[in-house]
């Protein structure tokens, strides 16, 4: 498709008033899906992140990296197994999900958006004491997978106020000294919190939230976080989006002014929602 130059110019004037708004403010992306295994997609987030970054926009990116953990513990030819969604993770997967997490995915997102024109840093939980965690104890023991209990944030506003943009691996430590693995959505949430960002962006694989899950077309531009659990009772949210969304509600209620969920399957979804009127996904208020 072919755009003429007074478009290109009438798209960047839309969004001069969302880059005053945002200039000097903070934005929490949880990046994961199919944005982060598909190369083109990356690119894109990439490429995205950076120009928020160039219009003054402080940038922090939280990560996941279940695939990758789970090709790792192939090559070791040991079995990945879940329950309610979690990952089982006894001595030796915590070592590996801390190789993989704060190392391979972690550095290899860094030289990525480096590449697109945004110095950045990596982290992970365990720098500066950032994330604080104890056991997550559920019905069936699912070992060092963790919950959180404090968020340090000193490191990640000293790394934004140096010019980076701060990437972070979710493994956290405890007071003891063990290392727990950290559910990425949760910890982009409560990071958010913390830092007393304006949004929280969690991309995912789904378009938002859907009145009938089955059809796109029915998604739910708006929510207010006080008709989440009518929603929940009415069977609209339901399964793998009930901990999305309550991760959503709960950074509301911490003071964050907008959560949203947004699909990172479509090319620059991060700049649709930040920088133009429409906006995409659902967003929780």
């Amino acid at each position: 498709m072919n755009i003429s130059n007074a478009e290109k110019a009438h798209i960047l004037v839309q969004a001069l008033p969302y880059i005053q708004k945002y200039n000097g403010k903070t934005v929490v992306i949880k990046y994961g899906g199919n944005a982060m295994i598909n190369e083109e997609l990356k690119s894109a987030v990439m490429s995205d992140i950076a120009l928020l970054k160039l219009v003054g926009i402080n940038v922090v990116l939280v990560h996941g990296g279940g695939p990758e953990i789970t090709d790792m513990l192939k090559k070791i030819n040991k079995e990945s197994r879940f329950v309610n969604g979690m990952r089982v993770t006894d001595k030796e997967t915590i070592d590996i999900v801390q190789m993989v997490l704060a190392g391979k995915v972690n550095k290899s997102l860094v030289q990525h958006l480096q590449k697109s024109g945004a110095a950045s840093v990596g982290l992970c939980g365990l720098d500066g004491n950032m994330l604080v965690a104890e056991k997550l104890i559920t019905s069936e023991d699912i070992g060092y997978v963790g919950e959180i209990t404090q968020v340090n944030p000193k490191v990640i506003n000293d790394v934004i106020h140096n010019g980076f943009v701060p990437i972070i691996s979710t493994v956290a430590g405890s007071l003891s000294g063990d290392v727990y693995n950290i559910n990425a959505d949760i910890a982009a949430s409560r990071i958010a919190a913390e830092l007393g960002a304006c949004k929280l962006i969690l991309m995912t694989d789904i378009r938002g939230l859907l009145r009938d899950k089955n059809d796109e077309t029915t998604l739910i531009p708006s929510v207010n976080v006080s008709e989440v659990p009518m929603l929940k009772r009415e069977g609209i949210i339901s399964g793998g989006m009930i901990p999305k969304i309550d991760c959503c509600v709960e950074a509301v209620r911490r003071g964050v002014s907008r959560a949203y969920i947004i699909d990172g399957r479509i090319p620059h979804s991060i700049l649709i929602e930040m920088l133009t009127a429409e906006g995409i996904g659902t967003m929780f208020y």
